[in-house]
């Protein structure tokens, strides 16, 4: 087991532990010297890492290091635009002698991923509208075996093993509630939207079977999620034959659930059930952000700088 986890990192302390590296890569500073640039992880989170000015002896060994690798560190807990950062002095690669337990570095969805895929499909199959039945029930059956451990994303919200489970499962219990305030909601086309929305990151996001992403796809780099989501329900629409309009309606779900176009939304939503599926995806996406900067804060101070919530620093209230 881990002597110290991130979420207990302290600005201005010494921390000697290990890491699972997420991110690796060599770059040169203003200075124009070598650094090795880092983003390491474990259960509790994941804080950037810079080795400064390295010497040419040790590149051979630093060269070494690649995603997914346990290293252990000896470094100095600084703070950079109001986040922890890990000032490296001393890094190298593990061996049989170190005794890692890899779930200690692994950030995982609270619940199993059984348990969440049979909730998700469980509601699908209680559809009363047999197109939207089947289309969910046919990419939930084609994307199982990745939805096990796929995350929602590489470093923003739901970046963690099953975190697309995770992520499907809580908007779908906002949606049923939020149905029965909305009463003018289609509810199985706004909990139809909920599954089908991030659906293609299982083809966007590139990640090993811990849920760990080194990155995005060709396809994810070039097109995205939204428009990798649009071909699959035009090709499925087909396959199934579900109604032109239908089809439509779901395209425009997946396409303007960002909103915004320079989130990849070319369109805002044109109908109320696509209007709430961005407001749903918003608000899991917040309120996961917030509790996990607030898991690694003290009651009665302000948590590190969150760049997913325009760098707000969070306030943990004390206990009442």
């Amino acid at each position: 087991m881990k002597d110290i986890y991130i979420s207990e990192f302290k600005t201005n302390q010494e921390v000697i532990s290990y890491f699972i590296v997420k991110t690796v890569a060599v770059k040169v500073g203003s200075n124009k010297k070598a650094y090795l640039d880092l983003l390491l992880a474990d259960k509790t989170g994941e804080i950037s890492a810079k080795k400064w000015d390295i010497a040419d002896e040790e590149m051979p060994g630093l060269e070494k290091i690649k995603e997914g690798s346990i290293i252990k560190v000896k470094a100095l807990v600084t703070e950079w635009n109001g986040m922890k950062q890990l000032r490296v002095s001393r890094i190298r690669q593990t061996s049989a002698e170190d005794s890692i337990v890899m779930m200690d570095y692994i950030k995982a969805a609270p619940e199993a991923a059984d348990d969440m895929y049979s909730y998700i499909y469980d509601k699908a199959d209680n559809f009363q509208d047999k197109d939207l039945r089947n289309i969910c029930l046919k990419q939930l059956t084609d994307n199982k075996e990745k939805l096990m451990y796929y995350p929602a994303a590489q470093k923003n919200h739901h970046a963690e093993m099953s975190g697309l489970l995770y992520h499907i499962k809580r908007m779908l219990m906002m949606a049923e509630k939020a149905c029965e305030v909305y009463t003018n909601l289609n509810r199985e086309l706004v909990m139809t939207g909920v599954i089908l929305h991030d659906m293609e990151k299982i083809n966007e996001i590139e990640s090993n079977e811990l849920g760990i992403s080194t990155g995005y796809s060709f396809e994810g780099k070039m097109l995205g999620h939204l428009v990798q989501g649009v071909r699959v329900i035009d090709k499925l629409a087909d396959q199934l034959d579900i109604p032109r309009e239908k089809a439509v309606m779901l395209e425009h779900m997946i396409l303007s659930h960002h909103y915004e176009p320079e989130f990849g939304s070319p369109k805002k939503p044109l109908f109320p059930e696509a209007e709430m599926l961005h407001y749903l995806d918003m608000i899991d996406a917040k309120m996961f952000d917030m509790q996990e900067a607030l898991e690694k804060t003290e009651p009665g101070s302000f948590s590190d700088r969150v760049w997913t919530l325009d760098n707000r620093n969070l306030y943990k209230v004390t206990e009442w």
